[in-house]
């Protein structure tokens, strides 16, 4: 082996394409651009979605549904998410704290998903009927 004859791995290194150098290069005259039309010009091209003067797909469907900027300012928690406290007194500070819901949370409600195991006292916190029902029957209460 000598130096002179050392080569990049097959593969490792690739030549950029020189377009419009003539025709011996395979890519002369048009430069693989194609016959006429706005792609074939210097500069011709359009904004994303543009669909040559048709009406864009995003234009031709309807709008649709609506997303409230005040639903990240709610949360709710499960019947199994209370037992997962110590205490019995529950509150939205003490949520948040224990990092049951988002710090942003204002309005917290509790859901009937699982069971309750000990009486809780909820201050401030709303509850579905079920799960009121649930929480009231276990002795707690909800106000």
């Amino acid at each position: 082996m000598e130096l002179n004859s050392i080569k990049p791995a097959d593969g490792a290194k690739h030549y950029k394409r020189r377009v419009g150098r003539g025709i011996g290069s395979g890519l002369g005259k048009t430069a693989g651009r194609g016959h006429k039309g706005q792609k074939s010009r210097a500069g011709g091209y359009h904004k994303v979605g543009f669909e040559g003067g048709q009406m864009p797909m995003q234009r031709r469907l309807p709008k649709r549904g609506f997303k409230s900027a005040l639903l990240k300012f709610n949360a709710e928690i499960t019947l199994d998410a209370l037992n997962l406290l110590e205490t019995s007194d529950i509150n939205v500070v003490l949520l948040k704290q224990a990092g049951l819901v988002s710090e942003l949370a204002k309005v917290v409600k509790v859901i009937k998903t699982g069971t309750v195991t000990k009486a809780y006292k909820l201050s401030g916190i709303g509850a579905t009927e079920a799960a009121k029902a649930a929480i009231l029957a276990a002795g707690g209460s909800v106000d």
